[in-house]
């Protein structure tokens, strides 16, 4: 309807213009179609200038010729056959299009032969049959000084991206094991992955575009790719078996490609991760170290029994579980005369117990974590633990978490032995295993399986 008043309303414009005109021909009746009935917009791109076509380009350094940024190796070749100029360590050239450009520049204000040495090849054939190539490297000072300068920029770069990473509290996340939404900082995605579901891909504050990081990772589950053995899938559920099986909830550290995501394999010009941790420490040797008194040593980071925090130290973390959830692991430990593997088997049942979201002083189950650590802090269960029998058992011998880095930081110390284990001195003597089936059938570990279960 407003369609055909509109078409009218242009039809009686156009025959009163047609009076006016007088003796000018009449409209074209094509005219009708450029009526404009509603605003136009202009094309815009997302910074407000013109976008620009097609990834960006390096030039050459003496020609107009342009590649891409992503294929280096072209320009590096068209150089070598069209220029014969050859770039060294080009691997350690921390921003290449800057350092072309930067060369570009000088080489239109001095000759090549003031900058490069100087190549030839074929000297013994016929003059006409040698030829001179020109090697541009860090031997020259000016070289040297430039490729310092891009790599303290790259790395400064790095930091500030790192801290922003670090900061910000806007990230969205979803789990790739679990599809479990998080937000707020990146930490909280990584150390649920870490915990949940045994696949660390590091310390948060050691990554750097974690986004970017993420994706990758992702897309590789999304192509039914194993991300350790980069093997393809026919489906998901034989690649989530094939990881689980084979503890392949892993990357691939020999992967080139991730090495971006770490900040280590910035710190130092031309040095990977496994270079900088394989340096050989033999000068460090040769010093003087006589006082070891300020000695901190920091084993890799433990996560609480109650939350997702983690600490460098686990001293630190015993203070946290005691300060925010009143749970004295210590103290226990010196009321209950715990030894080693008593201390396993009660971390091993509180793990348990908090990954089913069950209070283990009043056996009530809960929706999520947050809900049973709320109950628990508010109803101070957490120092209520059961009666010995019902953690001390076999089955906790086995950790909760493959991955539970507080097992490990448990004190072993001969302290923790009782007084009546310091007493008894009952000699052991290995079963012959020789004959495997007449071990099975007379060996005491049955017996002692077969007590325990009478008792339970």
């Amino acid at each position: 309807m407003a369609a055909a008043e509109a078409r009218g309303l242009c039809a009686g414009q156009q025959e009163d213009a047609a009076g006016v005109r007088g003796g000018v021909g009449d409209v074209d009746r094509e005219d009708s179609k450029d009526c404009i009935l509603e605003p136009l917009s202009l094309p815009e791109s997302p910074g407000g200038c013109t976008a620009s076509e097609g990834p960006p380009s390096v030039p050459c350094i003496f020609c107009e010729e342009h590649f891409p940024v992503a294929e280096q190796d072209k320009l590096l070749k068209h150089m070598i056959i069209e220029h014969k100029i050859v770039i060294a360590d080009v691997k350690l050239v921390a921003d290449f299009p800057r350092y072309i450009l930067y060369w570009r520049k000088r080489f239109t204000e001095q000759p090549i032969t003031d900058f490069c040495s100087v190549i030839r090849i074929n000297s013994t054939a016929p003059f006409e049959e040698q030829d001179n190539y020109f090697l541009l490297c860090d031997v020259l000072p000016e070289d040297r000084i430039l490729r310092e300068e891009l790599q303290k920029q790259r790395l400064k770069d790095i930091l500030d991206q790192q801290q922003r990473e670090r900061n910000d509290t806007s990230f969205h996340g979803v789990c790739m094991f679990c599809s479990e939404e998080f937000r707020g900082n990146r930490s909280v995605l990584l150390n649920h992955m870490a915990r949940e579901h045994a696949f660390n891909i590091g310390l948060p504050d050691n990554i750097v575009n974690c986004t970017e990081f993420l994706c990758t990772l992702q897309k590789k589950l999304d192509s039914l790719q194993c991300l350790y053995c980069e093997k393809t899938f026919r489906d998901k559920n034989t690649l989530k078996d094939h990881m689980r099986k084979k503890q392949h909830r892993r990357i691939n550290p020999k992967n080139r490609d991730y090495d971006r995501f770490y900040v280590i394999n910035y710190l130092e010009l031309g040095k990977s991760w496994e270079e900088v941790q394989s340096e050989d420490d033999r000068e460090l040797l040769d010093l003087p170290e006589d006082d070891w008194s300020d000695w901190q040593e920091y084993p890799v980071c433990a996560v609480c029994l109650f939350c997702e925090k983690q600490e460098e130290t686990i001293d630190k973390l015993y203070v946290h579980m005691k300060d925010t959830h009143e749970f004295d692991l210590l103290k226990i430990k010196s009321e209950l005369g715990l030894n080693f593997y008593q201390q396993v088997k009660l971390v091993n049942f509180i793990r348990r117990q908090v990954h089913q979201r069950r209070c283990y002083g009043c056996h009530e189950k809960f929706k999520s974590k947050a809900d049973l650590r709320a109950h628990m802090e508010e109803a101070k269960h957490t120092s209520l633990l059961p009666d010995r029998k019902t953690w001390d058992q076999l089955e906790y011998y086995f950790p909760t978490y493959e991955n539970d880095t507080l097992l490990c930081t448990l004190s072993d110390s001969e302290s923790d032995l009782t007084a009546q284990e310091h007493n008894e001195n009952v000699p052991v003597i290995g079963e012959d295993t020789s004959k495997l089936c007449a071990l099975k059938r007379s060996s005491v570990l049955n017996q002692l399986l077969l007590q325990e279960c009478l008792e339970n």
